[in-house]
């Protein structure tokens, strides 16, 4: 029989703090001149003008934070593009689930609709944003909220479907009204379904931001990138993946902080398995 163990915490960040370790150990010894097998390169110069250095990536990252102190402005303009699409697209997923989910016959007409809508490739509406809306942040607002928007849509959607048959009768037969269903009732049986669907939506609008910043901006990370690539300075490319990198685990942390917050009430995993 298989047993469930649960890692220490500490353990286990020193083991994905080790692995972290080892890629990139991994990444500066196997870009130095004289270590990369002579049948995947024609020259030594050649592994690291691909991949980078990693000693030249941090060196970069270091000078963007500390020295020339000009990523700032950047991040700002990603993080400002991230959150109102983020927070615009919550809003209207939730608002258009709900609807649909209580409304058979509206949902039923738009059905189609909506599943061709989401069947598009929406990134291939950047650029017809960035006529619309100019290169601004507005264009890349308008892409982030198209991902993200049927993220949290189909997740409201579900979890108001979802709502026991036996506590909606209960709630008319004592008397409920409509509103008093809607805020008693389904939502918070929409909420849990919503803050599943977050973490993939502040994903989803990152990834927009930066897709359309690269597409056509004059400012923020995905531009300095584009800039990078341009000049095919690789070790500037990496440094900005990294810095993406980071900058969406930080708000994808920061999702589980404020769910972890607003829902209390729910029990933590295994708990059930206690009772």
């Amino acid at each position: 029989m298989w047993r469930h163990i649960q890692p220490n915490a500490r353990n286990l960040r020193v083991w994905q703090v080790g692995l972290l370790v080892a890629v990139f150990v991994f990444w500066h010894v196997m870009t130095k001149p004289g270590l990369i097998p002579p049948f995947l390169f024609d020259n030594d110069d050649q592994a690291a003008f691909f991949f980078g250095e990693p000693l030249k990536v941090f060196e970069r990252i270091w000078n963007w934070f500390f020295v020339a102190a000009d990523i700032y402005g950047h991040l700002w303009i990603t993080l400002l593009e991230t959150l109102l699409a983020f927070g615009i697209g919550t809003v209207m997923g939730l608002a258009m689930g709900l609807w649909l989910a209580l409304s058979p016959m509206a949902a039923a007409i738009l059905d189609p609709y909506i599943k061709a809508l989401n069947s598009m490739p929406r990134v291939i509406l950047a650029p017809i944003f960035a006529v619309w809306f100019g290169l601004g942040v507005a264009s890349k607002v308008a892409l982030g909220i198209t991902l993200v928007f049927f993220i949290v849509f189909f997740n409201v959607y579900q979890g108001v479907k979802e709502v026991s048959p036996v506590v909606l009768a209960n709630a008319r037969m004592l008397g409920a009204t409509q509103k008093q269903l809607l805020r008693h009732v389904y939502l918070p049986s929409a909420t849990s379904w919503v803050f599943s669907s977050l973490h993939t939506s502040v994903g989803l609008a990152f990834v927009g931001a930066v897709v359309g910043e690269y597409l056509g901006s004059s400012s923020g990370v995905g531009y300095l990138i584009l800039q990078a690539e341009g000049s095919f300075d690789i070790n500037t490319v990496m440094a900005g993946i990294l810095v993406l990198t980071i900058f969406a685990l930080v708000l994808d942390e920061v999702v589980g902080w404020v769910e972890r917050r607003l829902m209390k009430w729910q029990p933590r995993s295994g708990e059930t398995e206690k009772l």
